[in-house]
C-alpha cells in the first residue's frame, strides 16, 4: 500500500535550488530545496519520509502560494501516514518568513512599480508622508494586512500586492515627542494611499477607518488624515456596498472632542473631501484639486464632461474659506500639520521673541494711515510660531494661532488695509468659526483691535449680515477659554464689541495702547451724521472743512484711549512693549528670560 504526499510553497517565491532527483529517498524534515520570497531564504522540507515521485519546479520557476513542488510517495504495509506536524513544532521559522513576506508586500520596497509611478508625478508616497509625520519608531498600525473587498474577482496575490491595506494606513504615533512627554505626544494617524484604488473608499477600508476613530474618541486622542482619494470604490464586490456606512457619522461626530487635522496634496473628490471638509483645520498643496464629486460622478450627473484639475483647484478653495492653510508640498503640508497639532499639544519651554520696542514703530503716527497689521503680530508672537489660518478668506479679520513664551494662543485681528478694518460677513463667519475651535479646545484668544465696524450698506445685507455678523457675538458668548483684548486703535461700534466677545467687560483684560480711540461709531461719520447742520451752513468750502478738522479733533479727544480708560470703558492703557507681558499674567503665568 502506498500514498503520496504533496509538498507545496508556503508562500509566493521563486525556486532557487532543487536538492532531490525523482527516485531520491528521503527522510521526514530533510531538505529537499531551497527558495527565496520577498523576505529572505526559505528552506523547503519533506513533510514524511518517503521517495520522490515527481518534481513539480525547476531552478528560476517562480511559484504562487500553496503552488506544488514536488510529490513523496510513503511506502509500508498498514503504515498509517503521519500528519504533517503542527506549523508551531514543524517550521516556525517558515511561518515568520511569510508573515514577512506578507508585510513586506504592503510597504513601498515591495510595490516597486506603484511606487514609481507615484514619483513620476513628483510625489510622496503614504508611507513617506506617514514616517515625516510621527516620530521615528512611534507608529503602531492597525490593519496592515487588510485588501480590498474583492476576492470574487481577483487572485489574493494580485489584492495582496495591489490592494496593499485597503488604501488607508491607520495606526497610533506619537507626534512632537521632542516637545511633549507621555500621552500629549499621542496621536491617531490616518493616511489614505492613492497608489491603492486610486485612495478609493472600500469596505474594509471604511471599518479601518471607524478602528481608529473609535480609538480616538475612547482615549481622547488627536487625529491627522491625510486624504488624497476618489470617493467611494463601487468595485468591491465581496461585501453588500449599500449606505449602512458610520465613518462619517464618526468622523463629525468628534468635532469638539478631538483636535482633527486634514492634509491634502493631489486630488480629493467625493467622500474624501467630505472627511477633508469636516476637520477643524484643513491644509493642502499648492498641487490640490478638492470637490464634493469627481469627474465621473459630475459627467454621470449629466452636468458635462470635466478634467480632474478643473474641480476645485487650490485658486478656487483658498478664497471659499475649504483650505485653511496653503502648502508648498507634502512636506512643507506635514511640517504645518506638526506645527498646527503642537498648539493643542501644550507649551512648550523653547522660544525667542523680536525686540519688543519695535511694535511702537510699526504703527504709523497718523491715524489716517494704513499699516501692515501682520508685522505686529509677528513681532508680538514668539518667532515663528504664528500660522495664519484661512488668509484668502474673510480677510477682514486675521485668524491665527500663535505662542507667547512658548504657551498657545488663537488670534483674531483685524486687518485695516481691507475695507479700512470693517467686519464684512465672510469676516465675521470666519472669526466665529475659528472662535468656536478655540472655546472646543480651551485656546486662549488675543484679540487685536482696529475697526470701525460692521461693514453695512445694501449689498452688506444681501449677504445675510445680520444672521452672520450675529453668529459673532454668539461665538463670543459661548467662550469659555479666557479672552484677551488689545485695542490697537480704532475701537469703535458694533464691530469692537464683537472683536471683545460682546462687551468690553467681557475679556478677563481689555487693554488699549496710546493710539485707541473708542466710541459708538467712526469719528467721521459721527461728525456728517451728528453736525449735519453745523457742516451745511458753513459759507464756505474752507469753513467747512476747518469746522469738520475741529468736530473730529473734538471727538477724538474725548474717546482716545486713556479718556476712555478714566471712565473705565476699558481696563488700561498700556505701552506696546508691554503687551506680552500684560496678556501672560491676564491668563496666568509669566517667565522671565527668552530662551532658544
Amino acid at each position: 500500500m502506498s500514498r503520496t504526499v504533496s509538498i507545496t510553497a508556503p508562500t509566493a517565491a521563486t525556486v532557487t535550488r532543487v536538492d532531490v532527483a525523482v527516485g531520491a529517498t528521503v527522510t521526514a524534515g530533510e531538505t529537499l530545496g531551497l527558495l527565496v520570497t520577498a523576505a529572505g531564504e526559505l528552506p523547503v522540507r519533506s513533510a514524511a519520509a518517503g521517495v520522490v515521485q515527481h518534481i513539480h519546479v525547476a531552478p528560476g520557476d517562480s511559484v504562487p502560494e500553496n503552488g506544488p513542488i514536488c510529490a513523496i510517495r510513503l511506502t509500508g504495509k498498514r503504515r498509517p501516514v503521519r500528519p504533517a506536524p503542527p506549523p508551531d513544532l514543524a517550521d516556525k521559522h517558515s511561518l515568520l518568513l511569510q508573515q514577512r513576506a506578507r508585510l513586506h508586500n504592503t510597504l513601498d520596497a515591495g510595490r516597486p512599480a506603484a511606487v514609481a509611478k507615484r514619483r513620476e508625478r513628483g510625489y510622496r508616497t503614504a508611507r513617506e508622508n506617514l514616517a515625516d509625520l510621527c516620530d521615528a519608531d512611534s507608529f503602531q498600525e492597525y490593519g496592515q494586512l487588510a485588501v480590498a473587498a474583492q476576492r470574487q474577482r481577483r487572485d489574493f496575490d494580485d489584492l495582496a500586492v495591489n490592494t496593499a491595506a485597503d488604501g488607508v494606513i491607520t495606526g497610533l504615533a506619537t507626534i512632537n515627542a521632542d516637545l511633549f512627554a507621555g500621552d500629549k505626544a499621542r496621536a491617531v494617524v490616518i493616511v489614505n494611499d492613492y497608489t491603492v484604488l486610486a485612495g478609493t473608499q472600500g469596505y474594509f477600508h471604511h471599518r479601518k477607518l471607524d478602528r481608529v476613530m473609535e480609538l480616538a474618541a475612547k482615549q481622547r486622542l488627536p487625529v491627522v488624515m491625510y486624504t488624497e482619494g476618489g470617493g467611494g470604490r463601487p468595485g468591491d464586490t465581496d461585501q453588500i456596498a449599500g449606505m449602512d456606512v458610520t465613518t462619517f457619522a464618526m468622523w463629525a461626530g468628534l468635532a469638539g472632542v478631538v483636535p482633527r487635522i486634514a492634509v491634502n496634496n493631489g486630488f480629493c473628490f467625493a467622500g474624501n473631501a467630505a472627511l477633508f471638509g469636516c476637520a477643524d483645520i484643513t491644509v493642502a498643496t499648492r498641487q490640490s484639486w478638492i470637490g464634493m464629486a469627481g469627474p465621473a460622478m459630475i459627467e454621470g450627473g449629466g452636468m458635462g464632461v470635466y478634467p480632474p484639475t478643473a474641480i476645485g483647484p487650490v485658486e478656487v478653495q483658498t478664497t471659499t474659506g475649504v483650505i485653511d492653510v496653503l502648502a508648498e508640498d507634502e512636506r512643507d503640508a506635514t511640517r504645518i500639520a506638526r506645527q498646527l497639532l503642537s498648539y493643542f499639544q501644550g507649551p512648550v519651554d523653547a522660544w525667542r521673541c523680536a525686540d519688543q520696542n519695535l511694535l511702537w514703530e510699526l504703527m504709523p503716527a497718523d491715524r489716517r494711515y494704513t499699516y501692515d497689521v501682520r508685522r505686529i503680530i509677528t513681532t508680538l508672537a514668539d518667532a515663528d510660531s504664528f500660522v495664519e489660518i484661512r488668509p484668502h478668506h474673510g480677510k477682514t479679520i486675521i485668524t491665527g494661532l500663535l505662542r507667547i513664551e512658548g504657551k498657545p494662543f488663537g488670534l483674531i485681528c483685524n486687518d485695516c488695509r481691507v475695507l479700512g478694518g470693517a467686519i464684512d460677513t465672510q469676516g465675521a463667519a470666519s472669526a466665529a468659526r475659528f472662535l468656536n475651535l478655540c472655546n472646543d479646545f480651551a485656546l486662549p484668544v488675543l484679540s487685536l483691535c482696529d475697526t470701525p465696524g460692521f461693514m453695512v450698506g445694501p449689498e452688506s445685507e444681501t449677504e445675510g449680515a445680520v444672521r452672520i455678523m450675529s453668529d459673532l457675538f454668539t461665538a463670543g458668548a459661548r467662550l469659555r477659554s479666557p479672552l484677551v483684548a488689545i485695542v490697537l486703535r480704532k475701537g469703535y461700534g458694533l464691530g469692537a464689541i464683537a472683536m471683545t466677545g460682546g462687551s468690553f467687560s467681557r475679556p478677563i483684560h481689555s487693554a488699549a495702547w496710546p493710539t485707541g480711540e473708542f466710541g459708538a461709531m467712526g469719528l467721521e461719520g459721527a461728525v456728517h451724521l451728528g453736525f449735519k447742520k453745523e457742516l451745511d451752513a458753513a459759507a464756505t468750502e474752507a469753513e467747512r472743512e476747518a469746522l469738520f478738522a475741529k468736530l473730529i479733533g473734538a471727538l477724538y479727544d474725548r474717546g482716545k484711549a486713556t479718556e476712555a480708560a478714566t471712565h473705565l470703558e476699558i481696563d488700561a492703557v498700556i505701552e506696546p512693549q508691554h503687551t506680552r507681558q500684560v496678556i501672560l499674567r491676564a491668563v496666568g503665568g509669566v517667565r522671565t528670560k527668552p530662551t532658544i
